[in-house]
Order: structure tokens, then sequence, then C-alpha cells
């Protein structure tokens, strides 16, 4: 075998012969890190490409088995709904976030609850960052059985190849590699974490998941924009993407999927850490209106006081419909450049807004501070938040309270028109669950029967929204 040595973009994994400024893939500046590669000999797959692949015939499509396979539940429902309902035989799932963020803490609850729920599971856990000392330490902080620890096999290695053969010799359901980037093969010279070896150390795994029937969860590192390290053919290879996501100061995380074969994109869990590790939230949308801690949020009507610059909104996380509370707080701009500021919505998308507010409306916010917050640190970027991100301005503006219990959603368009949102109908019966008295929405989401307990007005245009706001205060 020659080795050659190749210079990769660490965004998107483009190979150059030679080192340039400027990726030709992605068009990202320096980006390209130098790695050294083995060229397989001429007729031969070579050492890297065997791996645990196996040979495949052709057949019809016709022909092929649809035995049913059922998923393989993980014992904790939210991790389940963000998967698609379990985990399929021979699925691949990349699991990033911030370090401390409770990966590890999420994966070994998973695997101890998957334990409990089949006695016939072989599980194992390859930890490449901590020993295996530290990792039943952990364990017993949070309040694993003896019995489910004893189901659990633990393998401190970083070494692509000893784990093969761990995973040969085993033959486990369920692997954890904890953490893709610390994985390395010896059939390489570059560094762990590199273009190369992420991308050689994830095909191997993929290819026996795949193989055997067997499940892979893979942990990756982030970058400091938020996005997983490593070449982004990584997320191409796996089944499913998830982002565990948390605010440092906030006892709830959150994970999200951003890619799933084989369920919905964009699906939301929730999470409580709590000091037994992390623990599902059933009403999740209580917990970001009532502001109680997350242990304690299983009410099904949040309490809540009317104040100015406050609107409720019924938002869609995947198949989840959640409300939650857009804070807006407008005050006189001391500067010639007033002030833009959004947290968990989309800055550029509220100079849109205000441009259409003027436009459509004739308030003008351009000698006014303009701040905009999600409480409970949750992101949202569907344009149905349009209607209430206006609606708390105004209320700010004004000082003035909305109506109490009162839920809003919408799409605005430049020309002032309101736009039907997807799935109103559910985001509907969620805010009747949770003892909301009346909707504001766009005439195409009025629903066909009347809601028991829910008043629906249905608005087309922001004027007439903004109308009918003035005159229920």
């Amino acid at each position: 075998m020659k080795k050659k040595s190749i210079f990769a973009c660490r965004d998107c994994g483009h190979e150059h012969s030679k080192w340039l400024g400027r990726c030709e893939g992605c068009g990202e500046w320096n980006t390209l890190d130098e790695t050294t590669t083995i060229e397989a000999p001429k007729g031969a797959r070579g050492r890297l490409a065997a791996g645990f692949s196996v040979v495949s015939k052709m057949q019809p499509l016709s022909e092929v088995s649809l035995e049913d396979r059922p998923r393989l539940s993980m014992g904790m429902e939210e991790l389940d709904r963000v998967l698609g309902g379990g985990m399929v035989a021979g699925g691949v799932v990349l699991l990033g976030g911030d370090p401390g963020i409770g990966k590890s803490t999420l994966l070994l609850q998973a695997l101890a609850q998957h334990a409990e729920q089949s006695p016939q599971a072989s599980l194992l856990y390859v930890s490449g960052e901590e020993s295996a000392h530290q990792l039943a330490h952990r364990a017993r902080r949070l309040g694993v059985p003896e019995a489910l620890l004893a189901r659990i096999q633990v393998l401190a290695e970083t070494s692509l190849e000893r784990i093969n053969e761990t995973l040969a010799a085993l033959g486990p359901t369920m692997v954890v590699i904890d953490s893709i980037q610390t994985t390395l093969s010896e059939q390489l010279p570059s560094a762990p974490g590199s273009v190369a070896q992420v991308r050689e150390c994830a095909a191997q795994l993929t290819r026996w998941a795949k193989s055997q029937g067997r499940c892979v969860f893979l942990v990756g590192h982030v970058t400091k924009e938020g996005a997983i390290a490593g070449p982004r053919v990584l997320e191409h290879m796996v089944d499913a993407v998830l982002y565990f996501e948390g605010d440092g100061h906030a006892a709830f995380r959150v994970v999200r999927a951003v890619k799933n074969r084989f369920g919905t994109v964009n699906e939301l869990g929730v999470f409580a850490m709590t000091d037994r590790g992390l623990r599902g939230v059933s009403n999740p949308s209580a917990l970001f209106l009532s502001h109680a801690h997350p242990t304690d949020a299983d009410s099904e009507v949040p309490a809540r006081r009317s104040v100015a610059g406050s609107c409720v909104l019924a938002t869609q996380e995947g198949s989840r419909p959640l409300l939650v509370e857009v804070q807006a707080l407008v005050d006189a701009a001391h500067i010639p450049n007033p002030r833009r500021l959004c947290v968990g919505l989309e800055p550029q998308r509220l100079a849109m807004l205000l441009a259409v507010l003027h436009r459509h409306a004739g308030v003008a916010c351009f000698d006014q501070d303009v701040y905009l917050n999600v409480v409970g640190g949750i992101r949202v970027s569907e344009p149905a938040a349009d209607l209430a991100i206006l609606a708390a301005i105004m209320s700010s503006l004004r000082d003035r309270p909305l109506p109490e219990r009162l839920v809003v959603f919408g799409e605005l368009g430049l020309s002032g028109e309101l736009r039907p949102s997807p799935r109103g109908q559910e985001r509907l019966r969620e805010a009747a669950r949770l003892g909301f008295a009346t909707a504001l929405v766009p005439k195409a989401n009025l629903p066909r029967r009347e809601m028991e307990g829910l008043t629906v007005v249905g608005v087309s245009s922001l004027a007439e929204a903004l109308d009918w706001l003035s005159a229920h205060r």
C-alpha cells in the first residue's frame, strides 16, 4: 500500500491534492488540513475497505423480504419519540451536543432502560473518553440497579481494530461508541478526529451494523458554531442525526432530530436534568408556560398572569404541538441605530416583520429598540410565529396586556395577509387541553367544528388582527 498526502476540508470533507486558501467544495476559507491516506493496490479492495462488508446479490425489488422487524424501544418515551418510535434493526444514530450537556448520561440511561425491557439483549458501551471506573461511578450515581449494570459490557478502548474484534466476538445487539472523534484506525497514520479517521471509523461501524442488523449509537463532538465536528459525510452515512441542546442555566434539555430516515424530522424530546439523571417531561407546554421546575411541570393548566409584551404561541415541533411564551420589550432608542435582539427567534425575520408592520399597519419602530425572547430557552424557527411576535410587540409598544388565556399563531406575508399554518387543528386541540379560552388564527385554520371551551377567531390580514386585539383589551 502507498501513502499519499492530501488536504481535506474539515467542514465538508472535500479532498484537494494541494493546499488552497478556500475549499472548492463548500467555499469556506482556511478549513483545509493535511492528512495521509493509504491507497489500496489495484485489483484489490484493500484492508480498509474490507471491514464487515458482506457479499450481496442482485434481485428484483418485488422479491425483497418485507418481514416485520419491530422497533426496539429504548425505555425512554421522549427518546423513542425523537427516534420515530424506537431503534430500527441495523440503524446507526449520531448524537451531538455541547460538552457536558449530558450525552453520555442519556445513552447510559437508555442502555439501562433497554436492558430492563429486553432481558435477552446484549449491550456494549465503548468509551474512548472515560475509564470503566468513571462509567461505573456515574451509573451508580444515576441509581441504575446492579442487576442491570451486570447486563452492560464496558470497553474502554479507542482502537477501531480492537473494537471490531470485540464486536465480532460478543455480537451485541446495541452498541454505544463514545465518541467517534476519539476512535482511530491503526491503518491510518492521521490523528484521531481528523477527516480521514472519522470517515473510515464511521464507515466500518456502519457496515457492521447494516450487515449484522445491530443498533449503533455514535457520540459526536460539536464545533464552536454548534455543528457536528468532522466531515459532513459523517451525517450522510448515518440513519439519524440528533442534537442534544440545552441552556446551562436551565434545568431541562432538548433532543432534536435534524435527520431521520425512519421517523419525523425536527421531532423534539424534552428531558429534565435531575440528581438522578435525565427524566422525560410528558407535558412540556406546561413547563414553558408556568415557569415551574421540570419535575413539577405535569399540571394540565399552567398558571399565568397577563403582562404587557407577552403572547402565547402555538408552535409545532415535529409531530408535537407546543405552547410557548413569546416576550417582547419595545423601548425608545437612545442611539442612531436602534437595537434588534432576538433570543430563540430569527433576527432576519424580525426585521422583515417590523417592515410589514410599518407598511400595512402604520406602526413605525425605527426609533425603538426591540428585544424578543422565547421563555424557557427553546428555539422557534417556523413562520407560524409571525403573528404572535407582532402581537407581543404591539402589546409592549402600547403597554397594554393582551386578553387573558389567548393563544396566537399564523404566518405573515409581505403584503400583510395571514397565511395558514400546517397542523392547525393539533395546535388548537393542545390549546384547548391546556385551558386557553380564545385563539387568534388565520381564517384558513378555522376548525370545521366548534371546540369545547375554546373560541377560535379567524382573521385574514395583519390590520384585521390588530383591530381585533385593540377591541378586546
